[in-house]
């Protein structure tokens, strides 16, 4: 699987934890940065993942910041993009299997890496239901 993940200065050693991990286990990944633990602003490397996943068809994201909700109001800007934040397995889980999400976000500064491993992996295992949940999702794109 292809996996584009991306940071902020908060979410940098995280993000390398987690690429190990993602490369470790077979998958391609393509990092949008950031590449210093120099601050930095966070929507830069949240637009660079969103829009590839957008243009990728089966790609998923990976996004972190510090409390993981910069990055997900930013991914969820793009058309086609539906990015979840996750601080536990099961919501991750749900992310994929209820609400078809494309990008994971993680709060890097509440969780461990192991935590982040576990919320990946669940991520990475679960695959969307479709059924009453295609509907559902259907009317997430907004139509202006």
């Amino acid at each position: 699987m292809h996996i584009l993940i991306g940071s902020d200065h908060a979410g940098f050693d995280l993000k390398h934890s987690l690429k190990d991990h993602l490369k470790a286990n077979g998958h391609s990944v393509t990092d949008k940065g950031t590449h210093v633990k120099d601050s930095v602003d966070y929507p830069d490397y949240a637009h660079a993942v969103a829009q590839g996943v957008a243009m990728e068809p089966g790609a998923l994201g990976v996004l972190i910041c510090g409390s993981g909700n910069g990055v997900n109001i930013t991914a969820n800007k793009h058309s086609g993009i539906r990015s979840a934040m996750a601080w536990e397995p099961t919501l991750a889980t749900l992310a994929r299997t209820h609400n078809d999400a494309n990008v994971l976000a993680l709060p890097a500064r509440y969780i461990t890496v192991e935590q982040a491993i576990s919320i990946l992996d669940a991520f990475l295992a679960a695959s969307f239901e479709g059924g009453r949940h295609a509907r559902r999702v259907e009317k997430i794109e907004a139509k202006n």
